[in-house]
């Protein structure tokens, strides 16, 4: 049995049980995963799938133990060759990020200019997407890190550290009613507006929606997306208020913008890094969730990683005083 025979395996089953396909992601022939794939079986003297005539039809109960058993080989192999990569102070390699446009569009540009200035050969991937989209890269093991906000269920297998914390905030262009508003924004006034807002997450009934549905009340959202960008377009076109995260507050907006703010009607939100448990964490991995949260020290986040389950890391850091992010200026936020 050969590390080259599991990963022709995964590749088998990641692509559907399609042997063409695994051999195209997996730079090599269709013959020749068929022949390690039968000398594999051989030597187990078992069957790993079931087959239809020269197609594989379906994963036998014994085919998937084995290939569960083969992931976690294949994660220790690699590693394995991070902790070397460490040991001998290498200082090169990939660094996979899966987060929101809100993360990748206000928070992680300087992150990453830092990071690239320290780290200048290792190379950087940013994907983004919505919680669930986050949740299938991981599931794929197609990212080191995941980066979101909420939605804890969707990743049990990740060790969650939180970052920081962050309020909505509510927008309008100048010549709107609520532009001149001098008492407190409530939920009773907001509602009479139709509103834009991020796209509601497919699992489990939303923040946004709950806040109001616990005052008796049916927001009128008229258009909903994932890009703050694309929702302050829709806000200035007149197409309703604009509900976002502080974050997206930049000092440009102010030019045709008001930003309210909304802290309090809806629950305040915690942003967290995670990765699987099982992972190694490079030193130049350490060091990029220092920089996404200051209060992640090293040694913290070594601690957390070694931690046996979510709720002990979330013990660890009960109390913490954590950062709220705001937006132009940090209006709207505050220093942990």
């Amino acid at each position: 049995m050969t590390l080259q025979q599991l990963r022709y395996l995964l590749g088998i089953a990641d692509n559907g049980l399609n042997i063409t396909a695994a051999a195209e992601r997996l730079f090599t022939s269709q013959p020749g995963i068929s022949k390690q794939l039968k000398l594999l079986e051989q030597e187990l003297g078992i069957q790993l799938f079931s087959r239809k005539g020269k197609s594989l039809a379906a994963i036998t109960p014994a085919g998937h133990e084995v290939i569960a058993r083969a992931r976690r080989i294949l994660r220790e192999a690699e590693n394995i060759r991070s902790l070397a990569s460490d040991l001998s102070e290498e200082q090169e390699g990939t660094l996979s990020i899966a987060t929101t446009h809100t993360q990748a569009r206000y928070v992680l540009p300087e992150v990453i200019k830092i990071f690239r200035g320290r780290y200048p050969q290792v190379n950087l991937e940013l994907h983004q997407g919505t919680s669930e989209q986050i949740a299938e890269l991981v599931a794929a093991h197609r990212v080191d890190f995941a980066i979101a906000t909420g939605s804890r269920d969707l990743f049990p297998d990740l060790v969650l550290l939180p970052c920081y914390e962050w309020d909505r905030i509510v927008l309008v262009p100048k010549d709107h009613p609520l532009a001149q508003f001098q008492k407190r924004l409530d939920l009773e006034t907001l509602v009479a507006y139709p509103l834009v807002t991020y796209v509601f997450s497919l699992t489990g009934e939303s923040s946004f929606k709950q806040a109001f549905a616990a005052k008796g009340l049916e927001p009128d959202v008229v258009f909903t997306a994932r890009d703050a960008d694309i929702i302050k377009t829709y806000v200035r076109m007149g197409m309703g208020v604009g509900v976002v995260a502080a974050m997206a507050w930049e000092c440009q907006d102010k030019a045709d913008l008001v930003a309210l703010d909304a802290s309090g009607l809806f629950p305040r939100v915690t942003t967290w890094i995670g990765f699987r448990r099982d992972t190694v964490l490079r030193g130049y991995m350490v060091d990029f969730t220092e920089l996404f949260a200051a209060h992640l020290a090293p040694e913290l986040t070594q601690r957390a990683a070694s931690l046996e389950s979510q709720t002990d890391v979330d013990s660890l850091f009960a109390g913490a005083a954590l950062m709220l992010r705001g937006g132009c200026d940090d209006e709207f936020g505050r220093a942990a």
